[in-house]
C-alpha cells in the first residue's frame, strides 16, 4: 500500500484509505512551466500507483494558470488527463485526498491529522523547453524528471536529456530482444523490490534502479525480464516496449 510523506509533518501517512475507498488526488500547478509540469507528473505516478494497488481515484487539477498550456505540455509528456475541479459539484465521498504542489504552496505545518495528505514537489530549473516539440520522443523529457527524488530540484537541460535519451535506447532494445524468448513470471523478489519502490513514499529513482539490477541479473531468464520491465511501466509510463516487433 502507498505511504508517502505528508508535507506538514515530514512523515509517511497510507494514501489510500484502508476500505479502498475513493482517493482524490488534486494538482496545484502554478502555470505552464517546468515544475508545473513536474507537480502533475509526480500527480500522475501516484495515480498510476494507486491504480495498480486497486485503489480507485479521481483525479483534479485545482486553480493553475495557462490551463490550456499546461495540459498540453502534460498530454506531451504522457501524463493523462486531469478533471477541471471547477467545473465539478460536490466531492463524490472520496475517503481520501492527496494535494500534490510545488514546494511552498502548500497550508505549511499542521497536525496533518484532517483527513488530507500534502506532497510537496521541488522546482525544475530548465535549460531547454519543459515540453518536448512534436517531432520529440516525450519520454526522453518524462525520464529526465522521474531520474531525481520529487523532493530535490532538477536541473533540465541537454546533459539530462542526453542521459535519459541513452537509457531509454538500452532499454527499448534490450526489452524488443526479450521479448523473443519464451513467457517467464516476474520473480516475488523481483516485483516485491518493485513494488517496495514505488510504495515507499513514491521512490522512483529506486525503482529504476531496481530495473537495471534486473536486467543484468545473471539467473533472471529473459522472458521475466520481459515481465518486469513491462509491469513497471504502467507506473512510469515510458513506453518500454515500443520496439516489440519492429524490423531491427
Amino acid at each position: 500500500m502507498l505511504r508517502i510523506i505528508d508535507a506538514r509533518t515530514g512523515e509517511p501517512v497510507t494514501a489510500a484509505p484502508a476500505r479502498r475507498g475513493l482517493t482524490r488526488v488534486e494538482a496545484h500547478a502554478s502555470g505552464y512551466d517546468a515544475s508545473g509540469l513536474r507537480v502533475l507528473l509526480v500527480a500522475d505516478l501516484i495515480v498510476r500507483a494507486l491504480e495498480l494497488g486497486g485503489t480507485p481515484v479521481w483525479s483534479l487539477l485545482t486553480g493553475a494558470r495557462e490551463q490550456a498550456e499546461l495540459r498540453a505540455g502534460a498530454a506531451a509528456l504522457g501524463i493523462r488527463p486531469f478533471e477541471d475541479s471547477r467545473d465539478l459539484g460536490a466531492a463524490l465521498g472520496e475517503a481520501q485526498v492527496v494535494h500534490v504542489a510545488g514546494e511552498g504552496r502548500g497550508p505549511g505545518a499542521g497536525p496533518g491529522n484532517d483527513g488530507t495528505v500534502w506532497v510537496a514537489v521541488a522546482p525544475v530549473e530548465a535549460a531547454v523547453p519543459a515540453a518536448p516539440a512534436a517531432d520529440d520522443d516525450p519520454a526522453v523529457r518524462r525520464l529526465a524528471l522521474l531520474a531525481r527524488p520529487r523532493s530535490r530540484p532538477v536541473r533540465l537541460d541537454t546533459r539530462a536529456l542526453d542521459e535519459a535519451r541513452g537509457t531509454l535506447a538500452r532499454w527499448r532494445h534490450a526489452v524488443a530482444g526479450w521479448a523473443d524468448r519464451p513467457s517467464r513470471p516476474i520473480p516475488e523478489d523481483v516485483r516485491g523490490r518493485l513494488r517496495g519502490a514505488w510504495e515507499d513514499d513514491l521512490d522512483v529513482p529506486a525503482a529504476l534502479r531496481v530495473l537495471e539490477w534486473a536486467g543484468t541479473r545473471p539467473d533472471l531468464p529473459d522472458g521475466a525480464r520481459f515481465e518486469t520491465y513491462a509491469h513497471a511501466d504502467r507506473l512510469l509510463g515510458l513506453d518500454l516496449t515500443r520496439d516489440v516487433g519492429r524490423t531491427p
